[in-house]
């Protein structure tokens, strides 16, 4: 039976119910902080998406022009839900039940995430973000509005650095499992990246081993006679 959604969290008035199901506990433990990180970066991502439509409010108000705002309306709106869809629920899986077929997901999506990051920390003018670009040549115009504009600069930098950090991160750990893009073709040609049964058996295998290993790690050592 599918675990009942709770996610996104929404006031009871309301009239939308929660999408997908999330709870960090079903994740592997070896993989659970790095997941969690993950959604933080999620979390971050989307805070800087809002006080950047703050900060372009003040670039408009202080003669930048309505599109930046209008666009970071557009950034805040569509990126909040597409970046939760597109790879947090990808590396979610693949942590879940260690699919080759969403690691792929995820880094195809997320390499483009940490290009728009780029993007948006330059802050090309027009493009309704306030980075570099648009907040140092706003500093000859207004200095108090672009003081404003410099907290999401700081905050997308944050964001392009932290984003690159997880990438190569998690490329770095998938490489290491030995996974390939032969394993997440052949995922996708049998459909067991969406079979039930064949997550929860994923789930249990990688939980087995991490406390095997656990196990070994802090049993006592043995010794025999011959070496005491």
């Amino acid at each position: 039976m599918a675990a009942e959604p709770n996610f996104p969290p929404l006031p009871g008035f309301i009239p939308l119910k929660p999408c997908f199901y999330q709870d960090f506990d079903e994740i592997p433990e070896q993989h659970r902080s790095m997941c969690k990180k993950m959604y933080h970066l999620w979390m971050l991502n989307c805070a800087t998406l809002a006080v950047n439509l703050i900060g372009c409010f003040a670039w408009m108000f202080g003669g930048g022009g309505v599109t930046n705002f209008g666009m970071a309306i557009i950034w805040l709106l569509m990126f909040t839900p597409c970046s939760y869809v597109c790879w947090f629920r990808p590396i979610y899986k693949a942590f879940k039940t260690d699919s080759s077929f969403n690691f792929m997901l995820f880094f195809f999506v997320f390499m483009a995430q940490v290009g728009i990051s780029i993007i948006q920390c330059i802050g090309i003018p027009g493009w309704g973000v306030c980075g570099w670009l648009a907040t140092i040549s706003f500093f000859s115009y207004n200095i108090f509005i672009a003081l404003i504009m410099l907290i999401p600069t700081i905050m997308f930098t944050a964001v392009a650095s932290l984003s690159f950090i997880a990438l190569t991160k998690i490329h770095n750990f998938y490489r290491g499992s030995g996974a390939s893009m032969s394993k997440a073709q052949e995922e996708w040609a049998t459909g067991a990246w969406k079979n039930p049964a064949v997550q929860a058996a994923a789930q249990q295998a990688a939980m087995g081993a991490a406390a095997g290993a656990m196990q070994d790690q802090y049993s006592s050592p043995q010794y025999n006679e011959n070496q005491m």
